[in-house]
């Protein structure tokens, strides 16, 4: 009898759920130059998601390319994020690269752009690729391409 009760308390629950929608994705923001040394460069910026079901899922973003100066970089380093029930929430997306990479590209006078890009205090960065939402078996993708100049501090 016990057994029957917990599975119509669980059918119900299962049932109550909101899970007919995928998170939004809202935008992607707040791109900046963390820190700049010699030899790396840190960039950041926050994927901007709103998750209207009443069980969250997760995030996977292992495949988002970095560009700056519109030279490749780089891919964005992130850990699985678990998605929130019902609530807007930001992914970090973080990418540490090689300054020495940026500089040995000589592509169409790269490097003249990005030393034209440090007098100016500000470089092109582009972050593009996919993040990935995941919940019981079902994958969708979001297609993120955003191309920001950005100050150097």
């Amino acid at each position: 009898m016990k057994k029957i009760v917990s599975f119509f308390i669980l059918l119900t629950l299962l049932f109550a759920c909101n899970v007919n929608e995928k998170p939004e994705f809202l935008s992607v923001q707040n791109i900046e130059v963390k820190s700049i040394s010699l030899n790396n460069i840190e960039l950041r910026a926050e994927a901007l998601f709103l998750n209207p079901n009443d069980i969250g899922g997760r995030l996977e973003s292992d495949s988002i390319k970095v560009y700056v100066n519109d030279v490749l970089v780089g891919n964005v380093k992130a850990q699985e994020f678990k998605v929130p029930a019902r609530e807007e929430f930001t992914l970090p997306l973080t990418a540490t690269v090689n300054a020495k990479k940026v500089f040995e590209e000589d592509q169409g006078g790269v490097i003249g752009g990005v030393l034209n890009s440090i007098f100016k205090k500000k470089i092109k960065v582009q972050y593009k690729g996919n993040i990935y939402y995941k919940i019981t078996g079902f994958s969708y993708p979001y297609e993120i391409d955003i191309t920001e100049e950005v100050d150097i501090k």
